[in-house]
């Protein structure tokens, strides 16, 4: 063997060795990415399986075991995926995507030479960023690529990022009396803590600063954030470290969808068509938690599909959803957030039309959407709907079919109330179905973000609010925009910006000072903080664009085009704007719906 051979090999094996990370449980060596010039570990297992009689407990840690290092683990791929449950939507019931109950797993990107396993200090590395994904608590996982981000922003903010998987649907979020007596109720959101906790325990091994955490996600995974900010320590109530888990937070769209309690008709409903569907209401177990923990995986999770996408499931919707336990969650985030929040700072945003995707095209009359409410808000009298059908009523001022270059302009008629990119227009039809949309919009994900920044006003913590407004802004629509690869409609002035805007937030707590708008580079838009009065309300600051290239492009709906606009002369439009009077009142009807918070509740 040549000298040069024998310096090739003694090259690739210092490299696998600076990239092998010892856990104390177990050793993983990552792999550099030539591409983004990052060091990337996949599939690191931060909890033991939730299987077998671990099914419906929570999440136990790795305990360290001798010679961990001895036989390293290759972590080039990702864990296998949680079982996942589909939504209640037409054609859903006939589909069947398996997971593996052995998913427990977390991803870690940073920059090359940052890994040293011998390392003790814990406070001389980078910020952190920890992504939970969305999906209705049903979908999902933490397949994400992380690296465009990192590698576009590292030259000025370094950072570590990890990506979390947590159980799904029925085996993460099952509920009933029954369970709360034999198992743990919200046993998903105990995997996320868990994972913050393994963040805190051995992100310094990776070149990271555990208390500089930023916890962040996009819909159920941003609700998740929000949920984290307000709940107890654990569910045995023992000493609060919701603190020492994340110092701060972002939340991209938080989804909170109803939060009943776990003792509630439609828990108990839910809870008895997944035993009855598990085959476990005749067995001979002494108990149907009996039957479930010793039940064939399959089984299971054809079950936990089954009731997800069959009625009472409301359409759109998961049934398996965190529940107030008295213990974890003692009562609905509307109310939890009055009493305070964990974390310092809070980078919250919510995008343009964020109802479109999570409600049926099927509103012809105003029974319709009073029989809706009922039926999504089980708990609401007539008078209730009155008041809600009160806030949301038609401004009957365009006939427009489209809008060329805002969801709305947020600021004047015509309003989120009246038209969308996916339903414009004064037909009564089409009234209907915007007006759903912005109901269900405001109540499930607007509102919260409102609320959580009001929370994080309070005393000597800063909240930062933005709107995603590049048409078409359905619900998600913002994630290419800073994970990748973007869409044409997303010009690259904007995704930077939103990178870095990002960036400069888990490094430093606040969005840039100035960020690049209007039509010439030396325009900028200074960020206030939401407490900062504008026009007499809090402040925000719309992300959009001018210019481009119209195109039509399917509708995210699968029912007809939208307009979008795509092309090198596309520029950043950022501009500061009144949250509480946009869309025509926004600010009164996220007050109204806080207050209606513990009947809905959510």
């Amino acid at each position: 063997m040549d000298l040069l051979c024998i310096a090739a090999l003694a090259a690739t094996a210092h490299a696998r060795l600076s990239l092998t990370v010892d856990l104390g449980y177990a050793a993983y060596t990552g792999v550099h990415n030539a591409s983004t010039g990052l060091d990337v570990w996949k599939g690191i297992r931060y909890a033991n399986p939730p299987t077998g009689h671990r099914r419906w407990q929570a999440p136990q840690l790795l305990i360290n075991t001798a010679n961990a290092s001895s036989s390293p683990i290759v972590a080039d791929h990702f864990g296998p995926a949680c079982p996942q449950s589909l939504p209640n939507v037409p054609g859903a019931s006939s589909l069947f995507l398996p997971g593996n109950e052995d998913c427990l797993f977390l991803n870690v990107y940073t920059a090359p030479g940052t890994a040293n396993s011998s390392t003790t200090d814990t406070s001389a590395g980078w910020p952190v960023l920890v992504w939970l994904h969305g999906g209705g608590y049903g979908e999902g996982d933490a397949t994400q690529d992380l690296s465009a981000f990192l590698a576009a922003t590292r030259h000025r903010t370094p950072m570590v990022a990890v990506a979390v998987q947590y159980r799904l649907g029925a085996f993460g979020f099952l509920a009933s009396t029954e369970l709360r007596g034999r198992g743990q109720l919200n046993a998903g959101l105990l995997d996320q803590r868990a994972a913050l906790q393994w963040v805190q325990q051995h992100i310094h091994r990776f070149g990271g600063d555990p208390s500089r955490v930023t916890l962040a996600g996009e819909s159920a995974g941003a609700g998740s954030v929000l949920l984290h900010t307000v709940a107890a320590a654990n569910a045995n109530g023992s000493q609060d470290d919701s603190q020492t888990l994340f110092h701060q937070v972002w939340t991209a769209s938080p989804w909170i969808p109803t939060q009943p309690r776990f003792d509630s008709a439609v828990v108990e409903r839910h809870y008895a068509d997944f035993a009855a569907a598990a085959g476990c209401v005749n067995s001979t177990a002494p108990s149907r938690f009996d039957c479930l923990v010793a039940q064939n995986t399959t089984v299971l999770q054809r079950a936990s599909n089954w009731v997800s996408t069959n009625a009472p499931t409301p359409y759109g919707n998961w049934p398996f959803l965190p529940v107030t336990d008295d213990a974890l969650l003692p009562g609905p985030p509307s109310l939890l957030l009055r009493n305070g929040v964990r974390g310092v700072n809070a980078l919250i945003g919510n995008n343009a039309d964020e109802g479109v995707l999570l409600v049926p095209a099927t509103i012809h009359a105003e029974a319709d959407l009073r029989s809706w409410l009922h039926a999504y808000l089980t708990a609401l009298s007539d008078d209730d709907i009155d008041g809600i059908l009160a806030m949301y009523p038609s401004s009957a001022t365009t006939n427009a079919t489209s809008l060329p270059r805002h969801e709305t302009d947020g600021s004047h008629p015509p309003t989120a109330n009246d038209v969308s990119s996916a339903a414009a227009g004064q037909q009564q039809r089409a009234y209907l179905l915007t007006v759903r949309q912005n109901i269900y919009a405001e109540a499930s994900v607007v509102c919260p973000s409102y609320w959580l920044a009001d929370a994080f006003s309070r005393g000597s913590r800063k909240a930062y609010h933005y709107q995603y407004s590049v048409p078409f802004a359905a619900h998600g629509a913002d994630l290419t925009a800073y994970w990748g690869p973007p869409t044409p409609n997303q010009g690259p002035d904007l995704v930077q910006s939103f990178r870095e805007i990002i960036a400069s937030f888990v490094t430093t707590g606040t969005p840039p000072t100035a960020l690049p708008a209007g039509n010439s580079t030396a325009a900028v838009v200074d960020w206030p903080p939401w407490t900062s009065s504008k026009g007499g309300g809090h402040a925000m600051v719309s992300l959009n664009q001018t210019g481009g290239t119209p195109y039509t492009t399917r509708s995210p709906t699968g029912v007809g085009t939208v307009v979008q606009y795509a092309g090198p002369e596309q520029q950043n439009r950022f501009t500061v704007e009144d949250a509480d009077s946009w869309e025509g009142g926004r600010g009164a009807r996220c007050d109204f719906w806080q207050k209606l918070g513990q009947k809905v509740p959510e």
